[in-house]
């Protein structure tokens, strides 16, 4: 039930950012955080719901643990690339909702405080690009 209500709360969450700078507020590094984590809500909130339901069905039910990641071959270089893509989809949505807060505040100048979390979320798309770069010029042997 409490997994069940996440997206509700990011759109209380969404509104009440919203509603905050277009009232007037002046925009703050928290507004930012929260577009910043609306983003990565937005595309690793229903997969990591899906994870912890996982987990509390293991742990009080009988269903069995899902197989593991490949650690070696063509299959660990897709799923290197899966998830920096996904990342990187996260990264879009953060900067789209970032700059949209921008726009609404009325451009750089004001909106100075929001943009300082693009800096953050670039370097995390940036190094986070290191594994899947690695993985794909090591792949290793594929096993079985």
């Amino acid at each position: 039930m409490l997994l069940a209500c996440v997206p509700l709360t990011d759109l209380v969450l969404l509104g009440a950012t919203v509603l905050s700078v277009r009232d007037g507020a002046e925009p703050t590094v928290w507004h930012g955080l929260s577009a910043a984590y609306l983003g990565l809500t937005v595309v690793y909130g229903h997969r990591t719901v899906r994870w912890a339901d996982a987990g509390f069905a293991r742990r009080f039910g009988a269903a069995v643990p899902p197989p593991r990641p490949a650690p070696h071959g063509r299959a660990a270089v897709v799923d290197a690339w899966t998830s920096w893509l996904r990342f990187l989809l996260a990264y879009a949505v953060s900067a789209g909702m970032i700059f949209g807060l921008v726009a609404l505040v009325g451009g750089p100048d004001r909106g100075a405080p929001l943009l300082v979390w693009l800096n953050p979320l670039t370097k995390i798309l940036i190094y986070s690009l290191i594994w899947p770069l690695a993985t794909t010029l090591r792949p290793g042997r594929a096993t079985g």
